[in-house]
């Protein structure tokens, strides 16, 4: 794999280079086999936390796991473009705008013991503003090449933490045009609510349940392009044991399957539709 400078992953994306690649800082992740008509992304898959806020952080590196998304990138890597963080939400979040990506708390506990330095700040904020800008080139060469896109947006979530029943997929859509796309999102909910998985676990899907996708990445994408669908597509933790770290990777690899069928499915239906 490649390590590359934003630049230089820009320059490839506008030359349509197939190629895969880390960011020079290790950020992130990017692959192309081919400039397909759809993207798939898991930007909070990372956990990665640099080594200059470990003793500042209250968090313990469970606490961190917990609230990110393993796998997700793991769930949809056989596709032909995947663009995926390596960093923790818990050094910045790409999926909150840049103004709020960095917390001062987490889930009700505090994240740091002393303010961060305002050097650490920016350090994190440069690299949520480079992924964007891939993302903004990513994004505009296959809106330009195909005429419309269609981003796949893997999320995943603790149900175990709800006091109710919960799907096992939910998407989440209050911030995308449902007059137009309605019809896709709603195939796309009961496709994934038809998928097998091992184990008994029960495939349950439902729109804005648990989430309402209020995401920034769903955001940026739809509000600086006029014909591409994000699908923020957000499925329970049933491939692990959420409190006890534990992945279950015959689950990841059934979803993964599946999804490589189902994903051309949905691609083939929005291209048809809209």
């Amino acid at each position: 794999m490649l390590k590359l400078s934003v630049a230089s992953i820009i320059s490839n994306i506008q030359a349509e280079v197939p190629f895969e690649t880390v960011s020079e800082d290790y950020s992130f992740r990017l692959k192309i086999a081919e400039y397909a008509p759809y993207i798939c992304g898991a930007v909070h898959d990372g956990h990665q936390f640099r080594k200059s806020l470990w003793e500042n952080c209250l968090h313990s590196a469970y606490d961190r796991w917990y609230e990110e998304d393993p796998c997700t990138r793991e769930m949809v890597q056989s596709h032909p473009i995947v663009i995926a963080g390596c960093d923790s939400r818990f050094e910045y979040d790409l999926n909150r705008a840049p103004e709020t990506a960095i917390y001062t708390d987490a889930w009700g506990k505090q994240l740091w013991k002393n303010p961060l330095a305002e050097e650490e700040r920016n350090h994190s904020l440069q690299k949520h503003s480079n992924f964007y800008k891939v993302v903004q080139a990513l994004v505009q060469q296959i809106e330009t090449k195909y005429g419309k896109a269609i981003v796949f947006d893997m999320h995943s979530y603790n149900w175990k933490r709800w006091d109710r029943e919960v799907p096992t997929w939910n998407l989440g859509t209050i911030n995308i045009d449902n007059e137009r796309f309605g019809k896709v999102v709603a195939s796309w909910c009961h496709r994934l609510g038809q998928m097998q998985l091992p184990n008994g676990i029960k495939s349950t899907s439902r729109i804005n349940d648990t989430f309402q996708g209020n995401g920034y990445f769903l955001k940026y994408i739809t509000q600086n392009f006029n014909n591409t669908l994000v699908l923020a597509t957000e499925i329970a933790k049933v491939y692990c044991d959420e409190y006890e770290g534990i992945l279950y990777p015959e689950v990841v690899r059934s979803v993964e399957d599946q999804l490589k069928e189902l994903i051309p499915l949905q691609l083939k239906e929005f291209q048809e539709s809209i």
